[in-house]
Order: structure tokens, then sequence, then C-alpha cells
């Protein structure tokens, strides 16, 4: 007799399990291995995975109520993202233009621009708006299939607008289908009240914000923006630490801009992951390799600056450190929702597989957030969420670009998105 299921997934041309390995995240060759099942097949029951493995096989020993047709294509765990900063008012295409006209982000942000004026938009925008809007951005990301998201505040800098912003992604972690990992980034940069007194802000972090998000457990995580141009290794370090003291798992945006130790930094406090890296020294790769802290890097934002140096994805890889991938979604310097996208880029502009960049948008990036259950992969007992993909290979996520090929989304065993495989007829 057959066992009853919830849901079964089938007609795939592949199936991208991302499972194997052990725990934790696939290191160094192993990223190299997507665990393709070709003809696959999944069976799910009560938003968990049940069973994945040849059509024939899931076929002979499951059914289920409803069935959902793969249609040839590519079926992949939900993508996660691990770095994104949905909560904001106003886009700042006028900047991409500025970069296209010689002005540099330091330039920009001295004036006025940058996260300041998000800053700016966000403090004078109704509640209502912003939640609104930030609908509206959890809508794009969930249509390119992601699943699972990092999101912070940090447009905010000030205990009123860094509550605001966490209060906002609090309620749609309620309401929208992604699931929502918030992180406190109230040091973003230091707010332009505080110019003259960079000590006094670092104190209002530590000794006001902080605590209330803590108090209210409205993130798990906290961030600091550690580069030239915004914290020094000494005040980032004093906000981290108070944060750590307060139970928060740690990040850093990282030597983005320039070689600050930033890296060094987030290995030394046992940072969970730092991000951008684009000027990591290798004492940092090293102290970070040595502590565990997950790279994640962000190639949208390297294309959207105009960047002459990449992060080293390739030597990260091949000394072993955890390696993920996220879009940065942000206004000014990555409007860019799609994760689909990130793996291109990182095929094209970091130089990695496109095994190697699909792991570090599922796996590897699931494991950076603080999320319940097994995610990021298609294994029994994981989290059923899922992606189909109008592709007949993983390996045309690297190879085509340009378009949306997510034909259905399946989060904890529901399907929340359906668009169907393109079919024109004359």
């Amino acid at each position: 007799m057959k066992q009853s299921v919830d849901l079964i997934v089938s007609d795939a041309a592949e199936v991208a399990s991302m499972a194997g390995g052990g725990e934790g995240p696939l290191l160094g060759a192993a990223m190299d291995d997507v665990g393709v099942i070709p003809d696959g097949a999944l069976a799910l029951a009560e938003g968990l995975v049940v069973a994945v493995g040849p059509r024939s096989e899931i076929e002979a020993a499951y059914d289920a109520p409803r069935r959902l047709s793969a249609e040839g294509g590519t079926v992949l765990p939900g993508l996660v993202d691990p770095h994104t900063h949905p909560v904001f008012a106003t886009t700042r295409e006028g900047e991409f233009d500025m970069r296209a006209r010689g002005q540099g982000y330091q330039q920009i942000t001295a004036a006025g621009g940058g996260i300041f004026s998000s800053v700016a938009a966000l403090r004078a925008a109704p509640r209502d708006e912003l939640a609104a809007t930030l609908r509206r951005h959890l809508d794009r990301l969930l249509i390119c299939g992601t699943t699972s998201v990092e999101a912070k505040s940090g447009y905010g800098l000030s205990l009123q607008s860094e509550l605001l912003a966490l209060e906002l992604l609090a309620e749609a972690q309620a309401s929208h289908p992604i699931d929502i990992d918030a992180t406190c980034l109230a040091a973003h940069q230091v707010p332009p009240e505080f110019r003259d007194d960079r000590d006094g802000y670092v104190r209002l972090v530590r000794e006001q914000i902080l605590p209330e998000v803590a108090r209210r457990g409205l993130a798990r995580s906290a961030d600091v923006f550690c580069d030239e141009g915004a914290y020094s290794v000494a005040e980032a370090r004093a906000v981290l630490e108070g944060a750590r003291a307060l139970g928060f798992d740690l990040r850093v945006h990282a030597d983005e801009l320039a070689p600050v130790g930033a890296a060094e930094l987030a290995a030394s406090l046992g940072a969970r992951t730092a991000d951008h890296l684009v000027k990591i020294s290798d004492a940092g790769l090293e102290a970070m390799l040595a502590a565990g802290t997950t790279a994640v890097l962000l190639p949208a934002t390297c294309f959207s600056l105009r960047l002459d140096e990449l992060a080293p994805a390739r030597r990260m890889i091949a000394a072993g450190l955890p390696v993920a991938l996220a879009t940065d979604f942000n206004p000014g310097t990555s409007y860019c929702p799609s994760m689909i996208e990130v793996v291109a880029l990182a095929c094209g502009l970091l130089g990695m597989t496109v095994a190697e960049a699909l792991v570090a948008a599922t796996r590897n990036a699931a494991e950076t957030l603080g999320l319940p259950g097994v995610r990021g992969r298609l294994e029994p007992g994981a989290v059923a969420d899922l992606v189909l993909l109008d592709v007949p290979g993983h390996l045309f996520l690297g190879y085509q670009v340009g378009w949306n090929p997510v034909m259905a989304v399946v989060k904890h065993g529901r399907q929340v998105f359906s668009r169907g495989p393109l079919k024109v007829g004359l």
C-alpha cells in the first residue's frame, strides 16, 4: 500500500537536492556537487520533505491528493538570501547614473546621498506606506524564488526609526510567505545629527537601541558597517561587544571599500558572517577560516558599484572557508531581488562554478540563518521549501541570464506562487 502524503512534485528533468556531505555548510570541493537526481520527484507532508528520489520510486511508494508538475524543468531548494535591506521608502536610481558619470560611493555619501538619503526618506514616510512597500519588496523576492531571508534595519539610525523598521519586519514575518530572520543594523552609518559626536551615537546604539531590540525580541542578530567612511574597528568592536553581551548573533559589513581589518574583527568576536569582503586581507581570510565565520559575497553590489576589484571567491573556496551568496537587495547599491541573477553574477564575476554558486545560494546561505528546521536542501525531514524552474538543468542558471525562470514556489509544502512555463503562440 502506498503511503499518503500531501503533495507530490514530479516530472522534473533534474532535482538538485544540495543534500549529502553531513551537517553544516559544504566546503571546498564538496561545493561543486548539487546532488542531481535525474527525472526526480519529491513527496511532501505537513510542511516537510518526506522523500526525494527518482520519479519511479516516489510514484511507486507515495500517493497524494495534490500533484505539481515541474514540466520537464529543474527543482531546487527554496533560495535563501542571507543579506538584504528591504525596509526602505524610496529608490536611488539617480546614484547609479552618478556613478556612471564618475562619482564614487564615498563621494555620493559625503554629499548627503547614499545611506543618508534613505534615512531621511524612511524617517519621513508614514508607517502604512513603509509596510506596503516592504510587502512589495518581499513579493519580488518571492517570485524570484527566495523563500527565506535575513533582513536588516539600518535606514532609521534613531531609536524610534530602527524599532519601526524591525516592527515592520516582525509584522511581515507573521503575514508574508517568506520567512524572515531579522537583524538590527542601527550601526549602518553615523546619522547627521551625531556627525560631531560619533561616540555619542555608539553609546546610543549600545545602551538604548540594542537593549530595547533585545527586550522586545525584534531581531536575532546585530550588524555593523565596519569600513572606510563608516565605523572604525574600535567603534564597531564597541557595538558588537555590546550586542554579544545582550545575546545577539553577530554579522559584519566588512572590508568592502578598504582593508580596515573588519574581517579579523568579525572572526575575533565569533561573528556568524562577514559580508562583502572585496578588500579582505590574507590575515582576515585566515582568521575567518580559524573561527568558522562564513563569507557572504555580494556580486550584484560589485556590479552596481562598478568595482574593479572583487571578493576572492576562488581563494576562499580553495581554503575551505564557508561561502554563501546574497543579493544585498537595497535601494542604492544593489536593487536586485533575484538570487538567480546573483548565481549568474557569481559565475561571471567571481569565477564560481554553477554548482558552487547554487550551494552558496541555498544550503550554505541557510546555515547562516537562525530560522528553525533544515533549509536550503531537499532531504527527508527538511523544510518543504522548493522552487520549480523553467530550465532543463541546473547549468542553465549560469548560462542563461536576463529573465526569471521561476515557474512555481512551494513554501512549507504549500504552493504560494505559480507562473507556468513560458508559451508563446502566434
